[in-house]
């Protein structure tokens, strides 16, 4: 059910690019209390981007989670922004997150919706 999308412009390795993936599904799952099996994560890097006039490292996440607590998008948005500065080094005010909490009948999954 969840589902986090990165897109920077920053080149990683496909080291680097599973362990950032791995490390965003293991936080998440237990930010949100859910089982990791249940969290998908994408990452496109060396995008083209621009962020504040310039192409210093930027990135923009699109989380996606039924249910997502409105109340702790901040604790999210901290946790995110910490990871992918350690992992990534992009300075966090170069990171924009857009959270979304779709309808359960707007989420689909095994032939079925929510």
């Amino acid at each position: 059910m969840p589902y986090l999308k990165i897109d920077t412009n920053v080149s990683l390795s496909y080291e680097q690019k599973e362990s950032l993936m791995a490390e965003t599904s293991k936080l998440l799952s237990q930010l949100l209390q859910k089982p990791e099996a249940y969290v998908m994560v994408s990452l496109r890097s060396g995008a083209t981007m621009m962020m504040g006039g310039t192409t210093d490292p930027c990135a923009y996440l699109a989380f996606k989670s039924l249910g997502l607590p409105e109340s702790s998008t901040a604790v999210f948005s901290s946790a995110l922004c910490k990871l992918l500065h350690a992992m990534t080094g992009i300075d966090p005010s170069r990171i924009y997150i857009e959270f979304t909490a779709p309808e359960r009948h707007l989420w689909g999954w095994n032939n079925a919706t929510f």
